[in-house]
């Protein structure tokens, strides 16, 4: 998963550490015992270390609980949350799928936020009620902080940021468009990296100064991200409303299985068909299985005019097919997450329609994006 390390389940999802967390835990934690070493000289090295470590820590898990704000309330809607993952910007959940109304999109989005604002207020509370001290009350302090730090930036209003999303379900809901909410939240993101870039920048062009490389490195991610999610955004629009068999390959490589090998070899292989892999279909054109050129091997050529497809074919589990009136955009991302590039289509009688490819896809989005001829 790109690179991450699974270290567990949390609530039954899977979840994911980048190795970038470590150099920014290991940042936090320097920073926050050097402060407490400033702070209170009384602590020795070793327990202002321990110290900064328990909060980089507690933080992470202040990160880890926005994230299972939104778990939860997706999980409530009946969306499945394929994992939660700490990177070197905080956390991201990944969600099977977007919600299907614009308020549940809302409220997706707002319940990071929310959870990291009633953390920030348990923390103070904790801190008022205890008369807390010494390096408690700084640690408290600092946790409280960054909880309202966290729920403050998460809603600033551009994609990716929970904000963003909030943004997204409102243009949705005034709109009636999922996909221009996502293209105006985008756009608004876009903005706020470029803002986070020159923040970043401009004290060092004009003043000398050294510059803000956490700010860089924010502008950066938003501007990435908000423009991935604007370039899927225009995809997904571009496939709605099309179905599977809209995309189908014409002259799908498929053949009978009463076929002999001879038969099959003269009229498919020899004849200049490219195709490695071919679908079998019966009389009454049902998928029944596949054959590859290569299974031609295991017989012997003097028994090809006596060998039937159907007898070499490996047969294919309806599992591994889609149905010809599923949306394009469901089975094109199905293709993404099962790393797939082609999947047998057919009717809901068993008729196969053909094959779908990733490539026929493309192409057909790549026709659908070319302006009309005059």
């Amino acid at each position: 998963m790109n690179g991450t390390i699974r270290v567990g389940n949390l609530f039954e999802i899977p979840f994911y550490i980048h190795p970038s967390w470590f150099l920014v835990l290991g940042l936090v934690t320097w920073s926050y015992s050097s402060g407490l070493a400033a702070q209170f000289p009384q602590l020795s090295a070793g327990l202002a270390l321990l110290l900064g470590l328990m909060t980089a820590l507690m933080l992470f898990a202040s990160v880890v609980a926005h994230e299972l704000g939104h778990s939860f309330v997706a999980i409530r809607q009946g969306i499945d949350v394929k994992s939660i993952t700490l990177f070197i910007f905080g956390g991201l959940a990944s969600l099977e799928k977007e919600s299907k109304t614009p308020g549940e999109a809302f409220w997706v989005a707002i319940a990071g936020p929310i959870v990291s604002l009633i953390l920030c207020g348990m923390v103070t509370a904790i801190g008022v009620t205890t008369a807390a001290s010494g390096p408690l009350a700084a640690i408290l302090s600092v946790l409280a902080s960054v909880n309202l730090a966290l729920a403050l930036f998460n809603l600033i209003p551009g994609l990716p940021l929970d904000g963003g999303n909030i943004l997204k379900a409102i243009v949705w809901k005034i709109t009636g468009n999922p996909y221009k909410g996502v293209t105006f939240a985008s756009r608004v993101g876009q903005i706020f990296g470029w803002v986070a870039i020159l923040s970043g920048v401009l004290p060092l062009l004009l003043f000398g100064n050294s510059g803000n490389f956490w700010n860089l490195l924010i502008g950066f991610f938003l501007l990435q991200n908000a423009g991935n999610s604007a370039q899927f955004a225009r995809v997904q629009e571009k496939l709605t409303g099309l179905t599977v068999e809209d995309a189908v390959t014409h002259d799908s490589p498929i053949v009978s299985a009463n076929l002999t090998l001879r038969e099959f070899a003269d009229e498919r292989v020899i004849s200049g068909q490219n195709w490695h892999r071919f679908l079998v279909t019966d009389d009454d054109g049902q998928l029944v299985g596949a054959i590859a050129v290569d299974n031609l091997r295991t017989i012997p050529t003097a028994l090809w005019s006596e060998t039937q497809v159907k007898e070499v074919m490996r047969p294919i589990t309806e599992s591994t097919t889609v149905q010809s009136d599923q949306p394009l955009l469901e089975v094109m991302q199905l293709l993404e997450q099962q790393k797939l590039s082609v999947l047998p289509v057919i009717r809901e009688n068993g008729v196969l329609v053909g094959i779908l490819e990733k490539a026929a896809i493309i192409q057909l989005l790549q026709s659908r994006t070319q302006p009309n001829p005059a």
